[in-house]
């Protein structure tokens, strides 16, 4: 009896001890994501149990109009894309049997993107690009669809800083807003 009650005691620690674990980000990912206006190819990096640095390269699509000579039009621009992004409910997802593979959880991040003077398809002669920098505080989510495929959605508001001098929709230039919706795949 002695013998049975110390195998079962071995193994109840043993249990205790793997859920009292930290739940912990993937030590790196590597995917790209489908949205509404681009396509992307992204890593996240572990820098912490619940902080990832995501790093980002995609091309958007942006669209242009003119009222003066009736026109408008579709162009593609590279972006640039550097994230810190904190998982912070991880443990709570863990402790409800939820899956956290491929940093499923939500998220809170500041993220700093950077459009190019450099366009992927041209402009006619009266058009130009201005090359832009945000920097945006966001909140979204990833959830996991089966092993390699996710999606993703966040939503911020923040500032950005136009290179050149830009009429914009907004009184103000210096208003960035990031809302996406994107589907995407694991490698």
């Amino acid at each position: 009896m002695n013998k049975t009650f110390l195998v079962a005691l071995i193994l109840f620690s043993l249990s205790f001890t793997a859920k009292a674990q930290d739940a912990s980000v993937e030590k790196s990912i590597f995917g790209i994501q489908l949205g509404a206006i681009g396509l992307w190819a992204h890593n996240e990096a572990k820098l912490s149990q619940s902080i990832a640095l995501r790093t980002e390269v995609g091309a958007e699509l942006g669209f242009y109009s003119s009222s003066f000579i009736n026109d408008s039009g579709v162009y593609v621009i590279p972006s640039i894309t550097l994230e810190p992004r904190w998982y912070y409910n991880l443990n709570k997802r863990v402790s409800k049997s939820r899956r956290i593979d491929g940093n499923s959880g939500n998220f809170v991040s500041l993220k700093v993107n950077y459009h190019p003077d450099l366009l992927l398809t041209s402009l006619k002669e009266n058009y130009n690009f201005i090359s832009d920098l945000t920097i945006i505080p966001t909140w979204g989510i990833r959830r996991n669809i089966g092993k390699h495929f996710n999606y993703e959605t966040a939503i911020g508001v923040g500032y950005i800083k136009y290179f050149e001098e830009a009429n914009t929709f907004f009184e103000q230039a210096d208003i960035g807003v990031n809302i996406h919706l994107r589907i995407g795949y694991k490698f």
